[in-house]
């Protein structure tokens, strides 16, 4: 039977009160010695819950979807490991060493479980491959499953501990930057929510794969604070190798250090959610810190988390679904547009807006798309593309213009394409629910069939089923090191 860990409304209110009053911004002065903070009712329910995920059931969509963000992401790692990104992060941790017991994904490399971590992070996110969670503004598979499995592989756990490792994280650090406040933290603190909820994401996941109880999750989330980092101005990488690391590589080195410095008997403050110095008066969020706990155990956060259907960035999915939906009603050839104008929410057109990197480039794909009706990985991932005449030509006659209506209907990425054809006439659609976000979830087949796309070239066919039968079959895994000659060359 599914067992619920349940946040009452009075329990919510006590813990909001128990740590507004903790955390009020007292001024301390010289020689005085720091009080001992009492754990808050907040850190009591985010501890408790975390210990007892090891062993708490999940129900069975929740396990379901936990399992599709596995292969999903192992799929970012696998293509991932073919590009620039990639290739760098296997080189650096073949050099550096390490006590060779976890696995490098593509590639033969074995190290220590920080150094797997930190690789296989930036293999998740060498692309835009990897999912999204748009109420937090994060991405939190590229943080979680290489945290988990490498966690995983260090201490042997089976595959159900695997699942409900990377479910909790996923509950955990997406709670951490929805309560700071998401996109607009993160534009008005000049701090990456990406980094932040990431670290949370994988030290949760960690901490479940490492077995730590209620007291070591409380130190956990200490060392987690602490390592809690990032600026927004991943933004001005053009190569995406330091976004990588700032996405998926830091996060998931981050979270698992945490794990093994308590696991190994570190210790540290009680309580780093309310006292002194407490992680929101460093912070400051936008929103009530009892947010943290809201929920928990009824709303699953990886049921909230959107697959991409285009290997692209995210505020790109919902113009690309347009077009392709007006190019397969409409039947037009690019010779017959004089012009596409794209409205996308006003931020989120700000960080595709002529991007140098192909992928996150919006006037750059919707060129793309219109040459190829289509926008595969391997087109979106052709820098030389770029500057291809055809390209150039069609890209000339792409508009992207924020809205400021599209960006009040936020962490709802909804886009407008409107399509000039040379006879005169318009044509014009809008996107609210991209296909693999929650509100439209991909099938399994799906999700499988985008899989497929990324692994095989990598791995060949065999490896791909043998994977995919594997992943969704984890309930039956003994040990997740089953997983090692799936994931490796």
């Amino acid at each position: 039977m599914t067992q619920h860990f349940i946040v009452s409304r009075r329990k919510l209110l006590q813990s909001t009160g128990a740590l507004l009053a903790t955390a009020a911004f007292r001024p301390q002065f010289a020689g005085e010695l720091a009080e001992a903070a009492e754990v808050s009712d907040v850190m009591t329910t985010l501890s408790t819950f975390m210990a007892g995920a090891a062993t708490r059931m999940l129900p069975e969509p929740v396990v379901e979807k936990t399992k599709f963000m596995i292969l999903d992401t192992l799929a970012a790692m696998i293509s991932g490991s073919e590009l620039p990104p990639g290739k760098f992060a296997i080189q650096f941790v073949r050099a550096y060493g390490g006590n060779p017991v976890c696995t490098v994904a593509g590639s033969s490399v074995r190290c220590g479980p920080i150094e797997a971590a930190l690789a296989n992070g930036v293999l998740g996110h060498a692309d835009e491959t990897d999912d999204t969670h748009p109420p937090s503004q994060s991405h939190p598979g590229c943080a979680a499953i290489p945290a988990a499995l490498a966690a995983g592989e260090r201490f042997g756990i089976d595959g159900t501990r695997l699942v409900r490792s990377v479910a909790l994280g996923y509950d955990v650090g997406t709670r951490i930057t929805a309560t700071l406040g998401k996109l607009q933290y993160m534009f008005e603190t000049h701090r990456s929510t990406h980094g932040i909820a990431g670290t949370w994401v994988a030290a949760a996941a960690a901490g479940c794969a490492a077995g730590l109880n209620a007291q070591q999750m409380r130190w956990l989330l200490s060392y987690t604070a602490q390592q809690a980092s990032g600026l927004a101005s991943w933004q001005r990488d053009v190569d995406h190798i330091e976004k990588a690391f700032d996405f998926g590589g830091m996060p998931a080195r981050n979270g698992v250090t945490a794990a093994l410095l308590v696991q190994a008997g570190g210790t540290g403050v009680d309580d780093v959610l309310s006292g002194n110095d407490n992680f929101f008066q460093a912070f400051v969020p936008k929103n009530n810190p009892a947010m943290v706990v809201e929920e928990l155990g009824r709303r699953f956060e990886v049921m909230r988390t959107d697959i991409k259907t285009w290997s692209v960035g995210a505020p790109i999915q919902a113009p690309l679904d347009a077009l392709d939906t007006l190019i397969k009603r409409e039947r037009f050839e690019p010779s017959q547009v004089k012009q596409v104008v794209v409205r996308a929410a006003t931020d989120e057109a700000a960080i595709v807006n002529n991007r140098e990197i192909s992928d996150i480039n919006l006037q750059h794909l919707i060129a793309v798309m219109l040459l190829d009706k289509t926008v595969s990985f391997t087109a979106a991932h052709d820098v030389g593309r770029m500057k291809d005449p055809a390209v150039l030509r069609e890209r000339a006659k792409v508009q992207l213009v924020p809205d400021d209506d599209l960006e009040k209907l936020m962490p709802q990425r909804t886009a407008i394409v409107e399509v000039t054809l040379t006879d005169g006439r318009t044509v014009r659609e809008r996107v609210g629910t991209v296909r693999g976000t929650a509100a439209n979830p991909m099938t399994k087949d799906e999700v499988i069939a985008k899989a497929r796309d990324l692994i095989v070239p990598v791995l060949g066919a065999a490896s791909f089923q043998k994977l995919t039968e594997t992943v969704f079959a984890l309930e039956s895994v003994k040990n997740v090191n089953e997983l090692r000659p799936l994931i490796s060359r």
